[in-house]
């Protein structure tokens, strides 16, 4: 089977690229022809400590024939995401993709969550997003393309116990998705995200007997599609793990329409198995979307559902 999707030539930072998920990423993306920026602290799941395995990572890409620099940069800091960026620029003379990996746990109840554990993980995970992709985002402008992937999950969109603080993160990484999307639509920049299982420090012991069925290039290998110039998808969500990948989505359904005098509260009440029904919904492309939707049901040419 020839192999469609290519990286030859381009230059993709993969955050969080030490171990698992991210070590994976980077092994595949170079093995397409990748030049990877395999940028990582190092340190154990919660975010303490410090390692090489950075540079191990890249000891593997370049014996294997790759091409790979290493980046010990924080994405947790503004300086961190810039010295990141730089790195790539100085080392290669150029950006094309950011898939932003990088994570650690601190997993609480909300009623036994401190500070730290909330502003920890956001930094490394919704924050470290912002911090990478700010300065990479004018090298993206001025090639006139660009692709960038957000790791999100499913303990965000779904819900986890024990998990607020990450889960937050990571559907924040949604949001932020949803906006790069249209803004760099203009620009040629694509932004899609993941929502990935697979067998790593942080899953382990959570997979049970399958865990050995949940290897981390399943993952990498959609992230690679993503992060390629094959890649014509925009503003999507995917899951992955296990070798199955699927489509995650927001829709919103017409609703209930009360009348042109606002509804009261006993309204709602008497009304809400009707406002949540799901017969019949849309997939908005943008808030703006909605917005139109409303516009047709007070019109009437669209009927709340009945």
């Amino acid at each position: 089977m020839s192999e469609r999707v290519s990286l030859d030539g381009r230059v993709v930072i993969v955050t969080g690229a030490g171990n698992g998920i991210g070590r994976a990423h980077a092994r595949m993306l170079a093995d397409r022809g990748a030049r990877v920026v395999v940028n990582d602290v190092g340190g154990t799941v919660d975010g303490t400590g410090s390692s090489g395995a950075a540079q191990r990572v890249v000891d593997e890409i370049r014996a294997a024939g790759g091409t790979a620099t290493a980046s010990i940069d924080s994405v947790a800091t503004a300086e961190g995401g810039a010295g990141l960026v730089r790195h790539a620029i100085d080392e290669y003379g150029r950006l094309d993709a950011v898939i932003h990996n990088a994570g650690i746990l601190r997993d609480r109840t909300l009623a036994k969550m401190g500070d730290e554990d909330v502003t920890a993980v956001l930094d490394v995970h919704l924050a470290g997003a912002f911090h990478a992709l700010r300065p990479a985002w004018p090298h993206l402008v001025e090639r006139g393309s660009g692709r960038i992937v957000l790791t999100s999950s499913s303990s965000g969109l779904f819900g986890n116990f024990g998990q607020a603080n990450y889960g937050a993160a990571k559907t924040g990484l949604i949001g932020l998705m949803n906006v790069l999307a249209l803004e760099g639509a203009r620009h040629g920049i694509l932004v899609n995200a993941i929502a990935p299982t697979a067998a790593t420090r942080m899953t382990e012991n959570l997979l049970g007997e399958l865990t050995g069925r949940f290897d981390p290039r399943h993952v990498a290998a959609v992230a690679t599609f993503l992060a390629s110039e094959q890649c014509r998808i925009n503003r999507h969500i995917l899951t992955v793990g296990g070798g199955r990948v699927g489509r995650i989505f927001l829709g919103v359904t017409p609703g209930w329409y009360g009348g042109v005098e606002p509804a009261s509260p006993d309204d709602i009440c008497e009304s809400i198995d009707e406002i949540c029904r799901l017969d019949d919904f849309i997939v908005p492309d943008s808030g703006a979307d909605e917005v139109t939707l409303i516009q047709r049901v007070l019109s009437g040419s669209t009927s709340p559902s009945a």
